[in-house]
C-alpha cells in the first residue's frame, strides 16, 4: 500500500510541515501529489501562505513546482489565478482573504502547474478545508509555508507530515537527533481528565500563568510566563499539582525554580507548538525532573528526509534514512527523493 493511500483512509485534512526552510517540503509535497495521481485519489491542495513559484521569495533558491492533475481542489488567490498554467475551472469565490486576494475554490480542468495560496489564520483554513472536502476532496494536503510552529498546531489538520533533512545541520547526528526531539515534544502526554483539567479549561480565555492543585486556582498577575521562574517558584506551594503556562514555554520559564519543587509539580501547555527549547537543554530538563503535558498533542503520521542542503553538502541517502528509522521507530519514514 502506498503511503498517500494509507494516509487516505485514516485521516481527512494533512499539513505538511518543514522544520527549516529547504527541508524538502515542497518536494514531500509533490511526491503525495504524483501518488494521489497513481492511486486515483482526488486531492484538495492548499496552503498557508504562497506556494508553487518556481523561486523561494526568502532564500532565492530554486524550488519545486507545483504540477497538479484534472479534477484536483485546489485553493487560489485572485491575482495568481492568471498565472496558473493549469486550466482551472472556479468553483466558489469564498469569504477568505491572502495578502495577494481573495480566495478562490477551482477544479483543475487540465492538468498544469499551480501557484498555491490559503488564508493565513487557522481558523478560516479549518472551514475552507470543510469545504474542499464538500466539493468532492477525499483528502486535503496542507503546505505549510509560512510558519512550522503555527502550521503545526493540533487544531489545523488531523495529523502532520514532517519534513526534515540536511539544511538543518551538516550533522547527520544532530539533524536526526533534532527531528527525534521535535516528534517527541509533538507527542507529549495529554493532560487526563479530571477536576484540575476542567479548572484549567475553564480559565483559558483569561490567557494568563495559572497554579492549579486540589480542585484550586490561582490566577497569577503575569501575561507570560517567559523570564518568570524566580516567581513562579515562590507560588509553589505542598498543594501544587500544574502550573499552565498560556505562552511560549522557553529555559528561562523553569530556569529559577528549585529543582526539588520541579520534581513536584507539571508544567501544563496548550499544545507542544509553544515549546522553544533545543534537545539537549530538554534533556538536561527532563533530568532535573521537568515534566511537562499538553491539553492537545500532534499526530504526526510521517517523516519525509532530504539528504541535500542548498548550502551545497548532502549527506548519503541510504545511510540518513536508515538513522532516521532506527531513531524513530514507529512513524514511517521515506525519502522522497530514492
Amino acid at each position: 500500500m502506498f503511503l498517500l493511500e494509507e494516509l487516505s483512509q485514516k485521516y481527512k485534512t494533512i499539513s505538511i510541515v518543514g522544520m527549516a526552510k529547504n527541508a524538502g517540503k515542497t518536494t514531500a509535497l509533490n511526491y503525495l501529489i504524483e501518488e494521489a495521481m497513481d492511486e486515483g485519489i482526488v486531492l484538495g491542495i492548499t496552503s498557508t501562505g504562497r506556494d508553487g513559484e518556481s523561486t523561494d521569495l526568502v532564500t532565492g533558491t530554486d524550488k519545486p513546482r507545483v504540477f497538479l492533475d484534472t479534477d484536483t481542489i485546489v485553493s487560489v488567490p485572485t491575482q495568481l489565478y492568471e498565472l496558473a498554467d493549469a486550466g482551472l475551472e472556479i468553483l466558489k469565490m469564498t469569504e477568505y482573504n491572502s495578502s495577494i486576494g481573495q480566495i478562490m475554490l477551482c477544479r483543475v480542468a487540465s492538468s498544469g502547474y499551480v501557484q498555491i495560496a490559503g488564508p493565513v489564520i487557522n481558523a478560516s483554513h479549518q472551514k475552507m478545508c470543510e469545504e474542499m472536502l464538500e466539493l468532492g476532496a477525499e483528502l486535503v494536503l496542507i503546505d505549510g509555508a509560512i510558519d512550522r510552529k503555527s502550521i503545526a498546531a493540533p487544531g489545523t489538520s488531523d495529523a502532520i507530515i514532517l519534513s526534515t533533512g540536511a539544511v538543518l545541520s551538516r550533522s547527520m547526528k544532530k539533524v536526526i537527533e533534532e527531528t527525534a526531539h521535535t516528534v517527541g515534544l509533538y507527542r507529549l502526554p495529554v493532560l487526563e481528565d479530571g477536576e484540575d483539567k476542567d479548572i484549567i479549561l475553564e480559565h483559558l480565555g483569561e490567557e494568563r500563568p495559572m497554579i492549579v492543585g486540589n480542585g484550586d486556582v490561582r490566577i497569577l498577575d503575569l501575561t507570560t510566563g517567559l523570564g518568570a521562574g524566580k516567581f513562579l517558584d515562590g507560588q509553589i506551594n505542598e498543594s501544587t499539582e500544574y502550573i499552565y503556562v498560556p505562552g511560549a514555554f522557553t529555559q528561562s520559564v523553569v530556569a529559577d525554580i528549585n529543582p526539588r519543587k520541579l520534581k513536584n509539580v507539571t508544567f501544563v501547555l496548550k499544545d507542544p507548538t509553544k515549546i522553544f527549547i533545543d534537545s539537549v537543554s530538554w534533556g538536561q530538563l527532563r533530568k532535573k525532573g521537568l515534566t511537562v503535558k499538553v491539553l492537545e498533542n500532534i499526530n504526526v503520521a510521517a517523516i519525509t528526509v532530504n539528504p541535500s542542503a542548498p548550502g551545497g553538502y548532502a549527506f548519503e541517502h541510504e545511510e540518513l534514512l536508515k538513522g532516521m528509522q532506527e531513531a524513530i521507530t514507529d512513524i514511517p519514514v521515506i525519502d522522497v527523493m530514492l
